[in-house]
């Protein structure tokens, strides 16, 4: 029979969750250690290792106890077979997205289908996993450090000058990692001896103001990875450095990418770093996204006017006795209100139409996009400035990519 749900619980009401509910009232079981079993269901394994059909199913079996005041929180539903769940259910569980009942600033299974197409026998779609919910302040202690890591512009104001460099690193180690001073010392030492400090053991009790400045940025390094962080934000962080210290910090930070298996979003005006670092690059102006693609398209082959005028003012794509290109006017202020392109006053290939609309988010490949009417069929034919013409070899020659 079907029953009524409220609006607000998940959409879901009429036959899909009556048929389930009938599964329910058949298959009802009791918590036992922790663990819900039944005999109705054929769906095998824990919720924790879905598969995507089989999730669709659970997902909604799961809004089912909770509409029945069953206690769901840190338990675990073990279900032995939903196979004659229909098709309709498992996609529509697909499309739902992140439950927003959830109070879990992680939930206990953190595991989200999103729908993207189909064929006759197969759901396709992408799965998300350890999505966060913050909704307190307090909540965000547990994701920065242990989930998300920064390292800054400016390594000497990165750290505390009263404070030795070991205890900066052990602190942070001892608030996110349940262990002893002991062991947060021996953790500390080898990621000093992993950032490349020589005589780590040594050099452990020193202050800030004893370290040289690639040192102290490596020291920066240690502490954003120490407690093994999935995403590492890089914010211009050898633009302080001399050229030869920032070759060595980069490669640190590749180095350590291949070992501790984080993501790094690296921002930065330095195109000669983007080319040696990044897999996938955002070209950004005014705080938007105007270019977007592998390194590859946004190096070899650019879209956008914006990317056009960054590669022509490269002083290694510059020919002996001619002037460096250069960028006119100033960025707008994001204090007030931008008509149409941002970039329509500096953009000497500007149409009428960048003054009056702003652009959209244009493919170029399945994976290059660029936010700027050129791309639009009825523009006029526009071939990109001389200079970046033949780019690709002047890049490997400047920047040995």
């Amino acid at each position: 029979p079907d029953i009524d749900v409220p609006a607000g619980d998940m959409g879901v009401g009429g036959r899909e969750i009556g048929y389930l509910y009938g599964q329910y009232r058949r298959l009802k079981g009791t918590f036992e250690n922790g663990v819900l079993t039944g005999k109705g269901l054929s769906y095998g394994g824990s919720l924790a290792r879905p598969e995507a059909t089989g999730f669709g199913a659970v997902y909604y079996l799961l809004e089912v106890l909770k509409h029945e005041g069953e206690d769901i929180k840190g338990k675990t539903i073990v279900a032995a077979g939903f196979g004659n769940v229909t098709w309709g259910i498992c996609k529509k569980a697909m499309q739902l997205g992140v439950d927003p009942m959830s109070d879990e600033v992680f939930d206990r299974v953190v595991f989200r289908v999103r729908y993207i197409d189909e064929t006759a026998d197969t759901l396709h779609g992408t799965c998300t996993l350890n999505l966060a919910n913050v909704k307190f302040a307090g909540d965000w202690a547990q994701i920065r450090g242990r989930r998300i890591a920064t390292v800054f512009q400016d390594p000497m104001t990165s750290l505390n000058p009263i404070i030795t460099i070991g205890k900066q690193i052990t602190s942070i180690i001892l608030k996110h990692q349940n262990c002893s001073e002991v062991e947060a010392r021996a953790r500390a030492i080898e990621l000093m001896h992993k950032v490349g400090i020589p005589n780590a053991d040594a050099r452990f009790d020193d202050y800030p103001f004893q370290y040289s400045g690639g040192m102290r940025q490596r020291i920066v390094i240690a502490i954003a990875l120490s407690c093994q962080p999935k995403i590492l934000i890089c914010d211009e962080p050898t633009t302080a450095l001399d050229v030869t210290i920032q070759a060595q910090i980069i490669k640190l930070i590749k180095d350590l990418q291949k070992e501790f298996g984080y993501t790094i979003v690296f921002i930065t005006h330095d195109l000669g770093v983007v080319a040696n670092v990044a897999d996938r690059v955002a070209v950004l102006y005014a705080g938007q996204i105007v270019e977007l693609g592998k390194v590859e398209e946004v190096f070899y082959d650019p879209r956008h006017p914006y990317t056009w005028a960054l590669l022509s003012s490269l002083p290694q794509l510059a020919q002996r006795n001619t002037k460096l290109y250069s960028i006119t006017g100033t960025p707008p202020s994001l204090y007030n209100q931008i008509v149409g392109d941002p970039f329509a006053p500096r953009n000497p290939y500007c149409l009428k139409l960048d003054t009056l609309m702003e652009p959209p988010m244009f493919p170029v490949t399945e994976t290059h996009f660029a936010k700027t009417w050129l791309l639009d069929p009825r523009a006029p034919k526009i071939e990109k400035p001389e200079i970046i013409q033949d780019i690709h070899e002047k890049l490997i020659r400047a920047f040995n990519i």
